[in-house]
């Protein structure tokens, strides 16, 4: 069964059952209005503040997008780039896509004009679906990208050099296209990357995301009646696989547009959540605000709530012990996984063994692991080492990459991660990153793009962006800056040039240091975060 098939099942078996819930709180706020105010208001002006769709429903826009892109002469193969924030538009857009045999591509919301050039040029995109919040980056980029020669704009007020997405599909047919799919056929390329900051292209097949399906209702158990809350991006592999789970029994998933903790909590009362997946800087809000008083318990409706789980960073164990404390009913688990394996679900630690908090957990459904030295030999329990996981959600390769695929990828199947761990009582601990990348509140930081802008400052000789730990966010990037001989430099004037940068890339601490490189030219990176406190964030990951 391909993943297309659970959609026209769940449309078959429960077409009047909701299927997706759309809730954007800040509607509220911008029109000075409540919550609870709003859902005693039987006619509100607030159209916007939730939406719904059905089974049927979300089959049917599926398959008017297939439709519209056979119409166009998309055959497959072909590419169809997504970047959308979360609404109730994204999913049948990447089901549509699927539908037709093409390829969903979605892209981070956060790219600048040229990263999205970058990532549509390496993708060879073909048709490009985007949303009111990106016109002036694509502006940017419009007459640059000749081979996107479908350019779809969601929203009201279309773009001259866009075509608007809702008339133009509105009037295709609604039947299944008739497109034979295989296990083995392509089905997306989601992007990564790795120390110098260029994303590589990630062909994940048919399998992958079924397999993705099983992963996550095997580890968490989801039924028809469990409502998902989804709070991540949906471009990004760990929002949508874990709601893969849910999707699988045609349970309902609620998009949450915001993070606040009021919010949060909100949705899961009002909307009857049972499974909420949060980042490490998320969960600590809610504890924040309930022991400032902020949000009280008693003000919502939780009894349902049964499982939190967390991924994408390093958790504290102190983290979920608070929580346990506020929450004991709460079961909790933790999910480790990269793009390269379909994300999350490669190791989890299981429900059953939170007194394994600080472990990433073992092997998940389907999957094998194993730590492995620089010649490819398993290490003894105890060694250090760089972890291996192989199983149905392995990339098939780097899009026009190979020799990036054989450096991850062996002939049998094992998917080398770049991260180092060590196998201790049974569970797999994390202890470094072989890769400089920065985690910090779920988002990847390359410091090497922020270290390229920072040497453009006429006054800075060197510069070396590390992560840092932070209790919030997991890590922030701190900046050890060298200033040229007989200049001057100061914290603010670094903060102001940093405002090109887009915010969440700019450094959260500065510090005015030399920067030491090896005898190669290599900055000692690692002589940096011993010195400015970093091995911290390891000592959290393994519960020291």
């Amino acid at each position: 069964m391909q993943i297309t098939e659970i959609l026209s099942r769940n449309a078959t078996e429960w077409p009047n059952d909701v299927a997706l819930v759309e809730i954007n709180p800040q509607e509220l706020e911008n029109r000075h209005t409540t919550w609870r105010e709003y859902s005693l208001i039987e006619s509100s002006p607030v159209e916007s503040f939730r939406s719904e769709i059905t089974w049927a429903q979300f089959e049917e826009k599926a398959s008017r997008f297939a439709n519209f892109l056979l119409s166009r002469g998309y055959k497959k193969g072909d590419k169809v780039a997504i970047l959308l924030m979360n609404s109730l538009e994204w999913l049948p857009i990447y089901f549509g896509v699927l539908r037709a045999g093409c390829l969903a591509v979605p892209l981070n919301f956060r790219y600048t004009a040229d990263e999205i050039k970058y990532c549509l040029e390496l993708a060879d995109a073909d048709a490009l679906v985007f949303g009111p919040e990106f016109v002036g980056r694509v502006e940017q980029i419009v007459d640059r990208i000749p081979r996107v020669r479908t350019r779809l704009y969601v929203g009201d007020d279309c773009p001259t050099f866009a075509e608007p997405y809702r008339s133009l599909v509105a009037y295709c047919s609604s039947r299944l296209p008739a497109i034979p799919l295989t296990d083995d056929d392509d089905a997306a390329i989601y992007f990564s990357s790795g120390t110098t900051g260029f994303p590589k292209a990630i062909v994940l097949q048919h399998h992958c995301l079924m397999h993705s399906c099983k992963v996550e209702q095997n580890h968490h158990g989801q039924t028809k009646d469990d409502v998902f809350l989804c709070i991540p991006p949906l471009y990004h592999t760990g929002a949508k696989m874990h709601w893969f789970g849910s999707f699988l029994v045609g349970g309902k998933a609620v998009l949450l547009k915001g993070v606040k903790p009021e919010w949060i909590l909100r949705a899961v009362s009002e909307e009857r959540c049972t499974i909420v997946w949060l980042l490490v800087p998320w969960a600590q809000d809610i504890l924040d605000a309930i022991e400032r008083g902020d949000v009280k318990l008693s003000d919502y409706t939780l009894d349902q709530w049964r499982l939190m789980h967390i991924g994408a960073q390093p958790v504290p164990p102190a983290l979920v012990k608070r929580w346990k404390s506020v929450f004991p009913h709460h079961d909790y688990d933790t999910n480790y996984g990269l793009s390269e394996s379909t994300g999350p679900g490669a190791v989890h630690l299981g429900i059953e063994n939170t007194d394994h908090v600080g472990a990433i957990g073992v092997a998940g459904y389907g999957w094998q692991t194993k730590i492995i030295r620089p010649d490819g030999s398993e290490v003894v329990p105890g060694e250090v080492g760089e972890l291996a996981v192989k199983g149905p959600g392995v990339l098939r390769c780097y899009y026009k990459n190979p020799e990036a695929t054989k450096e991850i990828l062996s002939d049998d199947g094992w998917l080398r991660t770049g991260d180092m761990a060590e196998l201790r009582d049974g569970f797999i601990y994390l202890v470094d990153r072989a890769k400089d990348v920065i985690i910090t509140g779920g988002e990847n930081l390359y410091p090497v793009q922020i270290e390229d802008f920072l040497r453009a400052h006429p006054a800075i000789k060197d510069v070396a962006v590390i992560g840092l730990a932070d209790a919030r966010l997991g890590e922030i990037a701190a900046a050890i800056i060298e200033v040229k001989e007989g200049q001057t430099l100061t914290e603010e004037e670094v903060n102001n040039f940093c405002l090109d940068l887009p915010r969440y890339k700019r450094p959260r601490k500065i510090i005015f240091a030399p920067v030491p490189r090896n005898p190669t030219g290599k900055i000692e990176k690692p002589k940096l975060r011993k010195m400015y406190g970093a091995d911290t964030l390891i000592a959290q990951q393994n519960g020291l």
